[in-house]
């Protein structure tokens, strides 16, 4: 089993996939965690409301005071990017360590939940994680399956 970042990385490149994340961002979902709940289902991680509650201790700050605000800059600076060479360097730098900061995130989510058991198949680590279409859920779980 891959670790969690090339896991998010593979999952991401699927076809639809990163729309089906956004999708469920823009619906209050935090995607690192998207990512995660898919990798512990890969796993087989046994879920409990203990664990999900850890994730989200952990992620939540994160995305609120780093990960946040720097995606706040860079889609602040979009279209005023597209006219002005300089800011468009300065956005791709933001964008880059927007990925670092997540990169980061997903190394601390995987090792919170390295020793979680596992066990069979079919537990609910999307829907507990998740906010949102529930058919968006349903492709990012099927694209997982199919790496």
């Amino acid at each position: 089993m891959p670790d969690l970042w090339s896991f998010a990385l593979r999952l991401y490149a699927c076809p639809g996939v990163e729309d089906d994340c956004l999708q469920l961002q823009q619906s209050g979902s935090d995607v690192c965690l998207l990512l995660t709940a898919a990798w512990l289902e890969q796993r087989h991680s046994l879920y409990s409301d203990a664990r999900r509650d850890e994730l989200k201790a952990l992620a939540g700050p994160w995305q609120q005071q780093v990960i946040g605000p720097l995606r706040k800059i860079r889609c602040a600076w979009r279209e005023q990017a597209g006219n002005d060479a300089g800011l468009a360097e300065l956005r791709k730098q933001v964008k880059e360590l927007e990925l670092q900061a997540e990169h980061l995130l997903l190394q601390r989510l995987q090792a919170l939940c390295a020793d979680w058991p596992c066990g069979n198949a079919g537990q609910p680590w999307l829907e507990q994680l998740a906010q949102g279409d529930g058919s968006a859920l349903q492709r990012l779980r099927d694209a997982a399956h199919r790496l």
